[in-house]
């Protein structure tokens, strides 16, 4: 679009683009996102980063959007309650159920933190949150892995945000309902990024 007009931009501009205005952008979506599904999926993925292992929390609804991340470099109880800890406050209310696959770490944070919910842990139940980490692993593989935590958290919440708002919900999976949502998508992206430029 923009070599059509004659102006020539480098990748590294759009990166900087990028880590400039993507932060403001994703809190104006989050701040506008409908409520979400009381079901929560919960899972964590190991991202290799300058020779360390970190680990990726995070959290989806039933529908599959995804409702928190957080980068730790621990995989334990502590780690777990931090990440429910931080989702309680971020969503307000707690969930009716929490789906996680078979670490013991889910367990005894959900009981510290919430211990009325019910937690059921199953490997097949938890794809939901498996398959939310497929995009991120793409991305991650396109840019030749994540160069710190910070980056990886500061892209993970970013890219998040944006996938809530472009990505049809499980529920409008039918031609019609996928083009409606991305045209209301389209027009919220429009009001969010007007509002910035």
């Amino acid at each position: 679009m923009l070599l059509e007009r004659g102006i020539v931009v480098s990748y590294e501009t759009i990166r900087r683009w990028g880590v400039k205005f993507g932060p403001a952008y994703a809190c104006r979506l989050r701040r506008k996102r409908p409520s979400r599904n009381d079901i929560w999926h919960l899972d964590e993925i190991v991202v290799s980063i300058a020779d360390r292992k970190h680990f990726l929390w995070r959290a989806v609804d039933h529908d599959g959007y995804v409702l928190d991340e957080i980068v730790q470099n621990r995989r334990n109880t502590k780690a777990a309650k931090r990440l429910l800890t931080r989702l309680l406050k971020k969503q307000g209310l707690a969930p009716k159920r929490i789906i996680t696959d078979k670490l013991r770490s889910y367990g005894a944070a959900r009981r510290q933190v919430m211990p009325a919910i019910e937690h059921r842990s199953h490997k097949g139940l938890n794809n939901r949150a498996e398959n939310s980490h497929v995009p991120l692993r793409k991305r991650e593989r396109m840019m030749q892995r994540f160069r710190s935590p910070g980056s990886l958290q500061r892209f993970a919440s970013i890219f998040s945000a944006l996938r809530n708002l472009f990505v049809p919900p499980r529920s409008k999976r039918s031609a019609f309902g996928i083009h409606i949502h991305r045209l209301n998508a389209m027009a919220e992206w429009k009001a969010v990024t007007g509002t910035l430029a």
